[in-house]
């Protein structure tokens, strides 16, 4: 009789610009104390902001376009090219925008687009803004966000329908551990490939789960549904790198 494969990395992703899409990745190169590179490199100020790429810190996500209350968001589809940092914008399979981030002209490009894209969100015209080695997640920790697919199956059995994992916005998608286990590794370690990890904070939810990454509807409660059902918020967790090292799909998951 085989063996049911233990706790293992099903699928890795980063999300180059705030609130837009995910980019699938086989394998990742993390150091201590670091993100996933390229991993919301970028982010769109709503209006007049107040990152300063010169002095960059961590800043509530309501500065910026967000899929919590600008859903619109996710009806395109971006490519971040790494090599040149040009983005391309998508909606329905036909580019719509397109610019090298790195250059003024290039986020005009972008920024135009959204201008008439996102009118009915803006409190301003909108900015690209980043800053070397700047990351902006929703933590102010530089870290990377796991979640379990079987708590996800967990949460589709609890609506009755078909959830797909990219609600939840996480860079490691682990699969092979029982549901709700990793909202039990604060404060322990993880071992994925040649690379430790340290849990620190469990993920509490907010109302961009609700939105379907594909569609942009917003036809779910999954806060709410998390609080009626298991009595809290919390989905995925929060680990900072502490060993460098590559993940990659497919990799053992130890818990230390």
């Amino acid at each position: 009789m085989s063996q049911e494969p233990g706790p293992r990395v099903a699928r890795l992703y980063r999300y180059p610009v705030k609130g837009l899409s995910p980019e699938p990745l086989d394998g990742v190169a993390l150091e201590a104390g670091g993100v996933v590179p390229f991993d919301r490199a970028y982010a769109i100020e709503n209006g007049p902001g107040r990152f300063d790429p010169a002095e960059p810190r961590h800043l509530p996500k309501i500065n910026f376009l967000m899929l919590m209350r600008d859903e619109r968001l996710a009806t395109l589809q971006t490519r971040l090219d790494t090599g040149t940092e040009t983005l391309v914008i998508l909606r329905q399979g036909r580019q719509v925008a397109r610019g090298d981030l790195r250059t003024r002209i290039g986020r005009q490009m972008i920024e135009q687009f959204l201008s008439g894209y996102m009118a009915g969100s803006l409190r301003g015209p909108p900015r690209i803004v980043s800053a070397p080695g700047h990351s902006f997640s929703d933590m102010a920790a530089r870290c990377v966000h796991i979640v379990n697919l079987a708590s996800v199956r967990e949460v589709e059995r609890s609506v009755g329908r078909p959830v797909d994992p990219l609600r939840f916005r996480a860079n490691i998608y682990l699969d092979g551990v029982e549901p709700w286990q990793e909202l039990a590794w604060l404060d322990r370690e993880l071992a994925i490939g040649d690379t430790r990890l340290a849990v620190f904070h469990r993920t509490r939810r907010c109302d961009a789960t609700n939105v379907d990454p594909v569609s942009a509807a917003r036809d779910l409660a999954i806060p709410a549904t998390l609080l009626r059902t298991w009595g809290h918020s919390d989905f995925g967790v929060y680990a900072k790198v502490i060993g460098a090292g590559r993940i990659s799909a497919d990799d053992p998951v130890v818990v230390i």
